[in-house]
């Protein structure tokens, strides 16, 4: 008979179709497959509840999911100024939420749990009797650092607060846990350094690709009907930091690119575009897709799989996906953090706009296969979901000390 766990989410873990979905989908059917799984989680996306049926057989336990309207959500969140809270707390608490884990935990026998980011964390805290592990994946305290140097006050402001406090709350958090996971041994290090009173309960499960899905091998239609050569960037494109990605690719690199190759054109890939990036499907060179229902063709059928992310953390999926495709990978130092590869062997780093623009411009006019090749056998042979994840099944076996 399984024993039983407790998940909470702090969105519902399908689709797996962007960074944090993929993680925790690949997460909860891993412990899927040997506890009872009670998840817990909130949906951010009403398209998302005709999933509700689907995660309740993947979990194999109780679910509980509730809304989160995203304006209520940051009205909500506007308490944290008074309490001197990071206003993630507020964002996701909700009072339905405890009332649903406390009830459980008394109703079923379940010593483990497992809280997916740090924000969720707070529903766990009056349990001490639990084995308890937060998945923090990055060191979001520091990507509120770096929106804060890119933009103009009172946002950077309101930023540098949300850092400070976050990391308050993330140390907290790492010292009464028995553990807490990030996405990379880089992350984890950071916030070793951030946070050196819980250097030993600080752990890197890093994250994985599906090699079967993201095959080169697959018949894929060519989507963009024998135009180009495409640089392509995948992603969801109300997430700000993919956001400035595509606005700066547009108007500090794809001008000198297209100077040199007027055929060349950039194809932006994802859901939910902002009006911003919309406005980028205007100019000459540039598409702006939308969702789309399969993103593999538009990987499979472009030169270049570009990702000039100018503010990251963690690691990037985009890049592991387009890498287990064979595709040749042009990216920034900040997209390439957290991933083992060799720069020129398995895609190739630009350090600033010029060293992109080169890069991209080598793959446009020649033969980058074989970095590609090189990239599917390092993705096969070192990120594979199953073993990275049976870090967790270490840190759930015994309590931090014993």
């Amino acid at each position: 008979m399984k024993k039983e766990l407790l998940f909470l989410a702090h969105r519902i873990p399908f689709p797996p179709n962007k960074g944090d979905k993929i993680r925790s989908f690949n997460l909860l059917r891993h412990l899927a497959r040997d506890w009872t799984v009670h998840l817990g989680a909130f949906v951010d996306d009403p398209d998302d509840w005709r999933h509700e049926g689907e995660v309740a057989a993947l979990s194999g336990g109780e679910i509980h999911l509730l809304g989160l309207p995203s304006r209520r959500a940051k009205l909500k969140s506007l308490r944290g100024l008074l309490t001197g809270d990071p206003l993630t707390l507020p964002f996701y608490f909700d009072a339905r939420m405890q009332t649903w884990v406390d009830d459980l935990l008394q109703r079923r026998p379940i010593g483990h749990a497992v809280a997916f980011s740090s924000a969720m964390a707070q529903y766990l805290e009056r349990h001490r009797e639990l084995q308890r592990v937060v998945d923090v994946v990055d060191v979001d305290s520091d990507k509120w650092a770096q929106y804060a140097e890119s933009k103009a006050w009172p946002m950077s402001t309101l930023y540098r607060r949300e850092s400070r406090t976050l990391l308050g709350y993330e140390r907290h958090i790492a010292a009464s846990f028995d553990a807490s996971v990030f996405v990379s041994e880089d992350e984890a290090e950071l916030f070793r350094r951030l946070a050196p009173e819980s250097t030993q309960r600080v752990h890197a499960v890093r994250n994985g690709v599906d090699t079967d899905y993201f095959s080169p091998r697959g018949e894929y239609a060519d989507p963009y009907a024998g135009r180009g050569p495409v640089m392509v960037f995948t992603g969801a494109m109300d997430y700000w930091a993919n956001v400035d990605a595509v606005r700066w690719f547009a108007d500090e690199i794809l001008p000198s690119i297209r100077r040199q190759i007027p055929a060349a054109e950039f194809f932006v890939v994802g859901a939910r575009p902002t009006p911003e990036v919309l406005a980028l499907g205007e100019r000459e060179g540039i598409s702006v897709t939308g969702a789309v229902e399969d993103i593999r063709p538009y990987v499979a059928h472009a030169r270049v799989a570009m990702v000039p992310m100018r503010i990251a953390r963690g690691v990037q999926n985009k890049v592991l996906e387009a890498m287990a495709m064979a595709r040749p990978v042009v990216l920034s130092p900040e997209a390439a953090e957290g991933i083992d590869a060799a720069d020129g062997k398995h895609f190739r780093v630009g350090r600033d706009a010029a060293a992109l623009q080169a890069a991209t411009l080598n793959c446009l006019q020649e033969d980058c296969s074989a970095m590609g090749h090189a990239a599917r056998e390092l993705v096969l042979r070192e990120y594979a979901w199953k073993p990275s994840l049976h870090g967790f099944d270490r840190l759930l076996e015994a309590r931090h000390g014993q």
